[in-house]
Formats: structure tokens, C-alpha cells, sequence
């Protein structure tokens, strides 16, 4: 059985502000399931299991009410070490349950509304995850997804396997990419997450660590051997938070047992095609990016074909608004991510093309959604489909109240146990008169020789540097 899920102590509650508002979100509803989330406490560790596996383990508001208040208890105890977040079953997490918004929604008004509260309920979860004061880890082993994705995206260590399956399948439903998309995608090297939050693109297994969602890759067997692993850490009272991560790091290591061979599984998100995905979508409409794809040649042209056929399957109106959502996103630290989120997914449950979308993908017979508008060539120029989603109206007077008010940033804290990014490799061979070899050694020795490293920065250096005759690399905007 499942431990209860609500905070042990009551003496505790008086303590903190919070209290008041885990206490308005831990009281279960007629309809919560008992086991859809399952507790486990090892020594050190302490384990959130997704338990809904004939659903892929899709969020639902009574999963929410129990892992609240438990990361709540967690974080205050002394006890408690590491949190591993992971799912039962092929899934991590598809997503949340949309197809019972979907429902609620066809209701009218009222059933709108209450759609709205399970999506504040939703970001108040992804925000605490992202300001969570301990060591927190996913395992993206098997389908992560939309909802899924705000469960794992905003955590220091981000696990893949050869069984991941990763998307912000949003535009496919008349959507918008959520759970703090705004934030996580437009901080992607060049304009991948603008790509990715588009098109709905999935990426699987190594490439889900190539492209940085993951910060490591395992091979899913290994995962029961790591969680034992992680139970026997031990932190003194005065271990920073820099260092528990660090030593986190080197355990999952332990347990790296190789990446694919790149001609057996290349990174798909690389050179010619990621310089093509740079190219097309840095502009700043709709139709430039369409543009842009039709005038791809050569090697990148079927890719571009593909590419816009892709688009024109998707909602009309959530593809401009999340190109919107991207540019106005770079600008948005992480507790405004889910407040103005927020205020677009209450605008989204007006429209139609939710209903119209989950109903048509999700529900069977499958068919092809009818959007409102229907194509992308419908849509009036100058914004004004994409500008009424972000504007803010006396109804959101009232802000998403999250459940902690701590310190905001504008970029993750802990992005320095992640893989080294193009910026960070762009100034260290602007700095430095460095051949190849001598790039990669670096970042190789700075991520103390993890799996992987090697790859990412090799990529990089092929599509955005030359060398001279002594091999010393030069750095190019690009490389056409």
C-alpha cells in the first residue's frame, strides 16, 4: 500500500506560509484514485512513482493533490536526501489527462473554468519542482510528454533511456507548449526549442541527451541498480547544494554504460538540418518561417518538405501562439513562466480547436481535427490571432498563486551539472588560440570525463568553426 499522502507532522504546518496553500490543494475529491501514485522511502531516498500505466501514466488532478504535500515533507526533513521522480509501466508521463479537460470543456463555461483549475493546480507542482530545495532526479524511461515534461524538464539531473520518448505534442491538440515551456524551450541552442514547440517534434533515446532535455543517458536496467545507489549517499548538514549535486553526478555516471553508435542512432537535431532549423526559424512570423522552409535546397530540402507538411497539420492558431510564446518567453523568469501560462491555457479552454483537437487525435475514430481557422494561410496577418492570448484582462488581475515565493531567476541555477552549451564552447574559442583536440579536452575534463561530452562538443565545433593550417579553430556564425 501506498503511504498516505499528506504532511506527517501538523505541528509543521504553522511553520510556513506554504501551509495554508498545500493545505487548499491535499483535500481528496470524490474520484481520486488511492494508488495512482505510489511513495517509497530507502535510507536516503525518496521515490514518486507514476502509477496509471494503463493511462501512460497521464496527470490527473488527484495524482497532484497526493505528490504536493509529500515533496512538501521531503524538503523539510533532514532524512530525506534525494527525490527520484519516475513512472510505472512504457511511460514516464504522456502528458496530462487533456481528454477529460477536453470534457469538461464541451460543458460550457463552468466546465471551462474548472479545466483552468486543474491547470493551476498543474503549474503550481512544475514551479515547486523547479525551486525544490533538494536534489531532485527523473527518469524519463519510456513516454515523456506534455505534462510529463513539466514533471522532469525543470530538475538538476534528467535521465534518458534507450525506451525515452520526448515531445511538447501541444499544437497537435490546439494547444500551446505548457509547464513551463516558455522558459526551458527558447533557452535551447539557436532556435531548436522553437523548432520543437512548432512542429511538436519527438525525439527518442540518445538523442533526447544530444539535444540537452536529458543531462544523462543510461540503459533502463541500470536505473533499480542507481536508485540502490542513491539511497546510500549521505550529506553533512553543511554540504552546499553545488556539492550534493555534484556527487549525485558522479553516481549516475557510475552507471553509464555507453551511448549508441552515432551511425546506428545520429543525433538528429545536427549539423546541416540544426543549421537549417537556425535558418528557418529564427524568423519572426508564421509565414517567414514557412518561407524560409520553402527555399531550403539540397541537403536540408526534404527535410524542410517534411517540415512544412508538419505545420500545416498542426493548429493553426497554436503554432502563432507559440511563436509568441518563444520570443516573449527569453524575457520571462520562472515564476512569471507559470502566472502568464497560466492566463493562455484559461484562453485556450475558450477555444474551440482544444475540444476540436483532443477529440480528434485522442479519442476514437481518429480523424482530422477541423481547426478554427483552418489553415495557417487563413490566418490575418499582424498578430491578431496570437496577441489576444497574451494580454492581460481584469479577469487576470488575480495571479497564479504559487506555492513558494523564493528567490526567481531568469536561468536555471543548477545548468552547470548539464552538458556545456553552445555559448559556453563559442567563448572558450573566441578566448583561446586552441586546436580541436584541445577544445573537446576541456570541456571533456570539465565534466570530469562523462559519457557523452565528447560528441556534443565535436557537433558544435563541425557546424560553427574552421580551422587554419596549424589547426587553431576560428569560430563562424555560420557555415554555409
Amino acid at each position: 500500500m501506498p503511504l498516505k499522502a499528506k504532511i506527517l507532522d501538523p505541528r509543521i504546518a504553522p511553520r510556513a506560509q506554504m501551509s495554508t496553500k498545500v493545505n487548499e490543494i491535499i483535500k481528496e475529491l470524490p474520484g481520486d484514485e488511492p494508488e495512482d501514485v505510489l511513495f517509497t522511502n530507502l535510507l536516503g531516498l525518496r521515490t514518486v512513482e507514476l502509477n496509471r500505466p494503463q493511462k501512460f501514466n497521464a496527470l490527473n488532478g488527484s495524482m497532484i493533490r497526493k505528490i504536493i504535500p509529500r515533496l512538501v515533507e521531503w524538503e523539510r526533513s533532514d532524512m530525506a536526501n534525494v527525490v527520484v521522480m519516475k513512472g510505472a509501466g512504457q511511460a514516464f508521463c504522456a502528458g496530462g489527462d487533456v481528454a477529460a479537460l477536453a470534457d469538461l470543456n464541451a460543458q460550457g463555461a463552468k466546465g471551462q473554468q474548472k479545466s483552468t483549475e486543474y491547470f493551476a493546480l498543474e503549474y503550481k507542482l512544475d514551479h515547486y519542482i523547479a525551486t525544490y530545495q533538494k536534489p531532485y532526479i527523473s527518469f524519463m524511461d519510456g513516454i515523456t510528454m506534455g505534462g510529463g515534461v513539466g514533471l522532469s524538464i525543470h530538475a538538476p539531473f534528467r535521465v534518458a533511456t534507450e525506451n525515452t520518448v520526448f515531445a511538447m505534442p501541444e499544437t497537435t491538440i490546439g494547444f500551446f507548449p505548457d509547464v513551463g515551456a516558455s522558459f526551458f524551450l527558447p533557452r535551447m541552442p539557436g532556435f531548436v526549442g522553437t523548432y520543437l514547440a512548432l512542429t511538436s517534434e519527438r525525439l527518442k533515446g540518445a538523442n533526447v541527451f544530444y539535444s540537452g532535455i536529458a543531462t544523462h543517458y543510461l540503459h533502463s536496467t541500470s536505473l533499480p541498480i542507481l536508485e540502490s545507489r542513491l539511497a546510500e549517499l549521505r550529506f553533512r548538514d553543511y554540504d552546499s547544494m553545488e556539492f550534493r549535486l555534484k556527487l549525485i553526478e558522479m553516481t549516475i555516471e557510475e552507471y553509464a554504460t555507453g551511448l549508441p553508435p552515432l551511425d546506428r542512432e545520429p543525433i538528429k537535431l545536427g549539423g546541416e538540418i540544426r543549421n537549417a532549423i537556425d535558418r528557418c526559424f529564427s524568423k519572426q512570423t508564421v509565414p517567414e518561417i514557412m518561407a524560409a522552409l520553402q527555399q531550403e535546397e539540397g541537403l536540408t530540402k526534404e527535410w524542410a518538405e517534411k517540415t512544412l507538411a508538419t505545420l500545416h497539420q498542426r493548429s493553426p492558431t497554436a503554432v502563432h501562439v507559440a511563436l509568441r510564446q518563444m520570443q516573449l518567453g527569453r524575457d520571462w523568469n520562472i515564476d512569471q513562466t507559470f502566472q502568464r501560462e497560466h492566463q493562455i491555457a484559461a484562453r485556450f479552454m475558450q477555444h474551440p480547436d482544444f475540444v476540436e483537437g483532443v477529440n480528434a487525435q485522442l479519442k476514437k475514430p481518429r480523424r482530422t481535427p477541423v481547426w478554427q481557422p483552418a489553415s495557417l494561410e487563413e490566418v490575418p496577418a499582424g498578430g491578431a490571432i496570437s496577441e489576444p492570448f497574451f494580454q492581460t484582462s481584469e479577469a487576470d488581475a488575480q495571479k497564479l498563486r504559487l506555492l513558494v515565493d523564493r528567490h526567481s531567476y531568469f536561468e536555471y541555477p543548477h545548468a552547470y551539472v548539464g552538458s556545456p552549451s553552445e555559448t559556453e564552447i563559442e567563448l572558450f574559442v573566441k578566448d583561446n588560440t586552441a586546436t580541436r583536440k584541445q577544445v573537446v579536452g576541456e570541456f571533456v575534463q570539465r565534466k570530469r570525463g562523462r559519457q557523452g561530452i565528447k560528441t556534443i562538443v565535436e557537433e558544435v565545433l563541425d557546424r560553427k568553426t574552421t580551422k587554419d593550417s596549424e589547426g587553431v579553430l576560428s569560430w563562424v556564425a555560420s557555415k554555409e
